[in-house]
């Protein structure tokens, strides 16, 4: 008890006097930016595995791109689980004047099997929310708040779908089987399943899911039981396009979606952690070095090595627990800010977290911490009585970098846990330490090139930079940590508001901004004439059949053999086969040759780049389809290089014409809709009430404003980073301020005023925060011009405007920081200064 009584004594101690409060501050920033991820990722995955049913709407859903056999309602029934059956497809929603692209649900009796639908027979604005547990009646929909009021639409109200009219019977407030914003494009309908076939939508070609929906009558680990047992029997039978969800597997591409969000959100915030513990190491100095004489005093009456072990042991626990606790606190209260942020995007409702951020936070906590400061105490465990007589004496523990080899595990560990995977932990820890190193690299480099500047004239200046010259790993310790605070904001910025705008303006002013799709043979002669009857220029009508891909030179197409996930879907799904006698502009033939007019009818296959590396196909190699139940089999003989970003409609597979003749297709087009002619798209779609017409301009939009709630949300965690590079700044401060006050002493004592003692470290800081500026800018403008020319395949734009903010914030705030931080020693006079040292 006596060691963690002089230990809680000493603790109090330092924090009055300052030493560890920047310490403290760095630990907290650390387990607050650990916990607060993890908290908002628990939250969406707590709800996806205690809630899978809710999400799925059943316990087990049977999905497909075909109408289901009827065999496998049978067998649910005669088993007597609960069923019930769905189908989703796009279509227009007519009112008046006005479409709009919605996702309609067509739901039998008894949907959702698991959950119910939150929904209002009142208005949008002012809803009294009630619990459904039916669907809505014959002749009626059920709408989301975002279709009516992009339509303007109240109760009552009657809506075009199809071929048939509809009455809005209720608004959805929450359908919890339909995800977040992320996998909602389009605003839900809901309508009858009965009223589908008058609408005219679902024909030959038409892109539907088809769902069954399964729940046992059973409850608890019974359920589990008996859909396992009904996905047995399921899984030998199912075909192509068809897949099981059940509770385990609810929601896969929410899984996907979330896991990729929790490891890069995870990774970020690891930026922020490392900062952090680079801020731990340098205000452990300062700590260390107040605390010597105090232990040397101890050693003098008579305390033991093993009575010291113990006090510093208790004081690293006690200051590690502390911490914990209240980064654990900030990071459940700033969950909440990327719930607000994020939350959204994945699910419209989130439970309470669990307890393993905590843990999680309290491991990150106590592990950075012991394993960073636990090097620098053992100097104090060493201390020599005789310090008291001899201020040189520091024991003889010697410093190597094997001492901070436990600090780099927990670092590699923690990456890890983000991570998920020993693949993408070994590539960010191997990019953070390539990051380190060049930054250093460059600090080291801007320092040296700032201190050949002649200021002979210009004392002050000297003196500023004589002060990067005495502490040189310092400022580049500095300088690392406030750019990677920097970039991480700069590039979010650039991505944001920079890359999407000039992808966007990088189209032609009359891309298409208008697809198409469902067009039936005998309609296009009617949908080029309304369409030249407005003066709308349209590109040819496509032909489309749908087909998919079942072996390659024989053998059967084994989609489990690629390891690559997009390989896997690609090879999973249907086909748009087109056909073709020229090709088109936008296309670039890379491999082979384009057929002849003569080639017409014969078996050739034209495909894209792209695809072919991703399948590993070659030229010569035979790819038989299956084509509404018949075999085709078409040999490779061109490879294409599609211009996809020209809007234009095109195709992964062409063959000659002639090929496809005796298949049944469907059509579609593309088209620039001038600004004005929207009566145009009306009227096209009153004419043929079974086309779709998806508006690029819209889809972009909603593209762009998901892309802008991820931004700011890992903003917000890289908002850490940039606190940890400030405390980085202070820590350093703190661990030369001992130095700083015997340099100012006797740079007062020898004439110099107190202004000029504050120019000369401004000019120091303000160098610092200027390389630190140059260092984000180069390393946010490669990866900047990384993902404009290998992501979006456009022309790099340097944001001049961008690099100057960035540049006259770092220069501005920098030196203002270490104003703040160290303004008090400058206020005492000389001989104040001369008693202190």
């Amino acid at each position: 008890m006596l060691a963690f009584s002089i230990a809680w004594r000493q603790c109090g101690s330092l924090w009055s006097s300052g030493e560890i409060r920047v310490l403290l501050f760095a630990l907290i920033l650390a387990v607050t930016a650990t916990t607060s991820v993890s908290f908002f990722t628990d939250r969406i995955k707590a709800s996806m595995q205690t809630q899978g049913n809710v999400l799925l709407g059943a316990d087990l859903v049977v999905n497909s791109d075909h109408v289901l056999p009827e065999k496998y309602l049978a067998e649910a029934q005669r088993r007597q689980y609960q069923t019930t059956q769905a189908l989703e497809f796009s279509s227009m929603v007519v009112k008046d004047d006005s479409s709009e692209l919605a996702e309609i649900k067509a739901v039998e009796a008894g949907f959702p099997l698991r959950g119910q639908l939150t929904i209002s027979r009142q208005s949008v604005t002012a809803p009294k929310e009630s619990l459904s547990t039916e669907i809505p009646a014959r002749g009626t929909v059920w709408i989301e708040p975002r279709l009516a009021q992009k339509l303007a639409l109240k109760i009552g109200d009657e809506i075009s779908v199809g071929d048939s009219q509809f009455t809005v019977a209720a608004f959805v407030l929450q359908e919890p089987s339909r995800g977040g914003d992320m996998f909602s494009i389009a605003p839900r309908l809901f309508m009858n399943s009965a009223d589908v076939p008058a609408t005219g939508l679902v024909q030959f070609g038409s892109r539907v899911k088809y769902q069954l929906l399964v729940a046992a009558n059973t409850d608890g680990a019974a359920v589990n039981q008996a859909m396992e047992d009904y996905a047995e029997w399921l899984k030998p039978q199912l075909a192509r396009g068809e897949r099981v969800d059940d509770i385990r597997s609810a929601r896969p591409e929410m899984r996907s979606a979330l896991n990729k969000a929790q490891q890069f959100l995870g990774i970020a915030s690891m930026v922020g952690v490392i900062l952090a513990m680079v801020a731990m190491l340098l205000a452990s100095i300062p700590y260390v070095q107040k605390s010597l004489d105090a232990y040397a005093l101890m050693r003098c009456f008579g305390a033991t090595k093993k009575l010291i072990t113990q006090i510093l042991l208790y004081q690293t626990l006690l200051l590690a627990l502390v911490g914990s606790v209240i980064g654990c606190v900030l990071g459940f209260a700033a969950q909440y800010g990327l719930a607000i942020l994020a939350g959204r995007l994945f699910l419209e409702t989130l439970p309470a977290p669990g307890w393993m951020p905590v843990v999680l936070g309290f491991a990150t906590g106590f592990a950075t911490l012991l394993t960073v400061v636990w090097p620098q105490l053992q100097r104090l465990r060493a201390v020599p009585a005789l310090r008291i007589l001899r201020q040189d004496l520091e024991g003889n523990v010697r410093s190597h970098g094997l001492m901070f080899l436990p600090a780099l595990l927990v670092l590699a560990g923690l990456v890890f846990w983000h991570a998920g995977d020993i693949k993408l932990a070994g590539i960010v820890l191997a990019a953070l330490f390539g990051l380190v190193v060049v930054a250093g690299l460059l600090a080291y480099a801007g320092m040296r090139f700032v201190q050949t500047f002649s200021v002979r004239d210009f004392g002050v200046i000297k003196l500023g930079f004589m002060g990067l010259r005495r502490r040189p790993m310092l400022t580049i310790a500095q300088v690392v940590g406030l750019s990677m605070g920097l970039m991480a904001i700069l590039l979010l910025a650039f991505v944001r508001n920079d890359l999407l705008k000039n992808w966007q303006t990088s189209l032609p002013a009359d891309a298409p901004n208008r697809f198409v799709i469902n067009i039936q043979a005998d309609q296009i002669p009617g949908i080029n004439a309304l369409l030249s009857a407005h003066a709308i220029q349209h590109a040819d009508i496509f032909p489309m059949v749908r087909a998919r891909l079942i072996s390659v030179n024989g053998k059967p197409l084994n989609i489990e053999a690629y390891k690559d996930d997009r390989a896997k879907r690609l090879a999973e799904r249907e086909f748009n086969l087109s056909w073709a006698a020229e090709m088109q502009a936008d296309n670039e033939l890379v491999a082979g040759q384009w057929w002849r007019a003569e080639d017409a009818g014969k078996p050739l296959l034209s495909l894209e780049q792209g695809l072919a590396e991703t399948l590993n196909l070659k030229l010569g190699d035979k790819l038989t389809y299956d084509v509404a139940g018949t075999q085709l089999e078409l040999t490779i003989t061109s490879l294409r290089k599609v211009e996809w970003n020209s809007m234009h409609v095109n195709f992964f597979a062409v063959t000659p014409p002639k090929v496809l003749d005796h298949y049944a297709a469907n059509y579609l087009t593309s088209f620039h809709l001038p600004a004005g002619k929207e009566d145009a798209l009306n009227q096209l779609v009153k004419t043929f009430p079974n086309l779709t017409i998806i508006n690029v301009a819209a889809v972009l939009e909603q593209i762009q404003s998901l892309i802008s709630k991820m931004s700011y949300a890992i903003e917000f965690v890289f908002g850490f980073s940039l606190l940890a590079g400030l405390a980085v700044l202070y820590a350093a401060l703190m661990a030369t301020r001992e130095e700083r006050v015997r340099e100012s002493t006797l740079m007062r004592v020898l004439g110099a005023s107190r202004k000029q003692v504050v120019l000369a470290m401004l000019v120091e800081f303000l160098c610092i925060g200027l390389l630190a500026s140059i260092v984000a800018n180069i390393f946010t403008n490669i990866a900047a011009y990384a993902l404009a020319t290998r992501v979006l395949e456009m022309d790099y734009q340097f944001n001049a405007w961008l690099t100057t903010q960035a540049l006259l914030a770092a220069m501005v705030l920098v030196p203002l920081s270490a104003w703040l931080v160290a303004r008090n020693q400058f206020n005492q006079p000389p001989r104040a200064l001369l008693q202190s040292v």
